[in-house]
């Protein structure tokens, strides 16, 4: 920690927000374990009276703050020749600077924002986890949860990982050692462990680091243990098939799942396997026809081992499974880990584990990799089943993966009306992912301004969804939402 504390930059539009702003620096600046960090909370309304604009002061106040923290509502404020408010404006540099940023937004209806607040909202999503809140006490728990995550990251604050905590009331002899073994096996079959010490499951949970003074570790119990729903009651997966597109009873088939975490994996996997639709291909290249999933079931599996493996077991929920007529969606308690956001998932990173202890073993029997490819391997697969792409969103307390199914059937094609041009056209984006407006002409025959008409009925009737501004746009596949 900084000798003389840190400093907390607090942004939004004032007038709107201002009960939220005092609450939210009267809490920091008492609170017992805050205060000992942070030594200063700026609010702009605390400087005196003056000549100085907020322009003027803003660019210095934030460059000298540690933490900036934005809480955006319904109002977008007052705008500067270049029609940016100061929120934004201080939210830019911010970003520009490098400081660190932690996002607050009041409300989940976002239709209900002035149109630039919307935007900005969804700007700030594609590069950090927002928090929704609902009123000021649910503001403070928002903060008060960051702050002391900002805290465990800069190293202020230790405390023992959940994986590598020991378990509390475990022993060894709650250990199953035939599991163990069977894991061992498993692993040096695909060929990602070569053991050159003791094959005992003692020596086994040692090298992998899932004891502690001869204790298990959660890792070791959640993965290794003979009951692990005695020291672990939100250790499950729960999961749900509905015959429409909500949440709405009479469900169809629901599901908990609970014991280890491979057994847990494998049974969620099936269970959304046999709600979805298959073919069977013939026996030409083997003695035994090859079964296609609708959706690809490296997919799902992926999905499923990233929730399971990467979620906050330090929370009471549970990982959700939910399939619908059009989608599936995965609920995973907790974020993603610091230094990932939803948008960095569409593209090449590295891995940041939640759960390190938890992942290597998975590792080592291919249920994980650690190239960070995971998310888009997933993208990719899709494309070639010619499948949206899947959504990656935070959903207040839980990160959410949505896989969308393949809707776009002959028979609901059909219902849109469609020319022969779209038809095609449709066709052509399950294959390549996506389709400029040059391309449309190019493919279709059509003159730019016919493809534009084309494009833009696809996309009123949502069957896709236009990327980027209107000059250098593309269309992708929606999903039905």
């Amino acid at each position: 920690m900084k000798s003389t504390g840190y400093k907390i930059f607090i942004s939004s539009v004032q007038k709107e927000l201002e009960t939220e702003r005092r609450a939210i620096k009267d809490f920091i600046i008492h609170d017992p374990l805050l205060c000992r960090f942070i030594s200063e909370v700026f609010l702009f309304e605390d400087i005196p009276a003056g000549d100085r604009s907020p322009d003027d002061i803003y660019p210095g106040e934030v460059e000298q703050c540690d933490i900036y923290l934005a809480i955006l509502g319904n109002e977008y404020g007052w705008k500067n020749k270049e029609g940016k408010s100061p929120t934004e404006l201080e939210f830019d540099h911010a970003t520009k600077t490098h400081r660190e940023r932690l996002v607050f937004v009041k409300g989940h209806n976002d239709r209900a924002r002035d149109p630039d607040m919307a935007k900005l909202v969804n700007s700030a999503g594609h590069q950090l986890t927002r928090r929704r809140f609902a009123d000021t006490p649910g503001l403070i728990r928002e903060v008060y949860a960051s702050l002391v995550a900002c805290l465990e990251n800069r190293g202020d604050l230790r405390s023992t990982p959940f994986d590598d905590t020991v378990c509390d009331g475990a022993t060894l002899r709650d250990i199953d050692k035939g599991e163990v073994k069977a894991f061992i096996n498993m692993a040096e079959t695909v060929g990602r462990l070569k053991l050159r010490g003791s094959r005992a499951p003692k020596a086994f949970l040692q090298h992998f680091n899932l004891l502690r003074d001869n204790r298990p570790t959660n890792a070791a119990m959640l993965l290794f243990g003979k009951n692990p729903r005695r020291f672990f009651n939100n250790a499950q997966v729960h999961c749900f098939h509905f015959h429409g597109t909500e949440k709405r009873k009479p469900i169809a088939s629901q599901q908990p799942y609970e014991g280890r975490l491979l057994e847990v994996i494998d049974q969620a996997v099936e269970f959304v396997l046999g709600k979805i639709d298959r073919s069977v291909g013939t026996r030409a290249t083997s003695n035994q026809a090859p079964v296609v999933f609708e959706i690809p079931r490296p997919v799902i599996t992926e999905a499923i081992v990233n929730a399971v493996t990467h979620r906050n077991y330090r929370h009471n929920g549970f990982v959700q499974v939910f399939v619908f007529a059009d989608r599936i969606e995965v609920w995973n308690p907790g974020e993603l880990p610091p230094g990932l956001t939803p948008d960095m998932l569409r593209k090449p990173h590295g891995p940041i584990p939640r759960n390190p202890l938890i992942a290597e073993p998975l590792f080592r029997v291919k249920y994980v990799e650690k190239a960070g490819t995971g998310t888009t391997d997933m993208i990719a697969d899709c494309r070639e089943a010619g499948l949206p792409e899947p959504d990656f969103e935070q959903r207040g307390t839980h990160f959410v993966v949505t896989l969308w199914r393949n809707w776009l059937t002959e028979e609901v094609l059909a219902g849109f009306h469609l020319n022969e041009r779209q038809l095609q056209t449709v066709s052509y984006v399950k294959k390549t992912g996506r389709i400029s407006n040059s391309e449309y002409q190019k493919l279709t025959g059509a003159t730019r301004k016919t493809a534009a008409r084309d494009l833009d009925d696809l996309v009123e009737k949502d069957i896709f969804a236009r990327v980027g501004e209107k000059r250098g746009s593309h269309y992708v596949l929606a999903g039905k939402k």
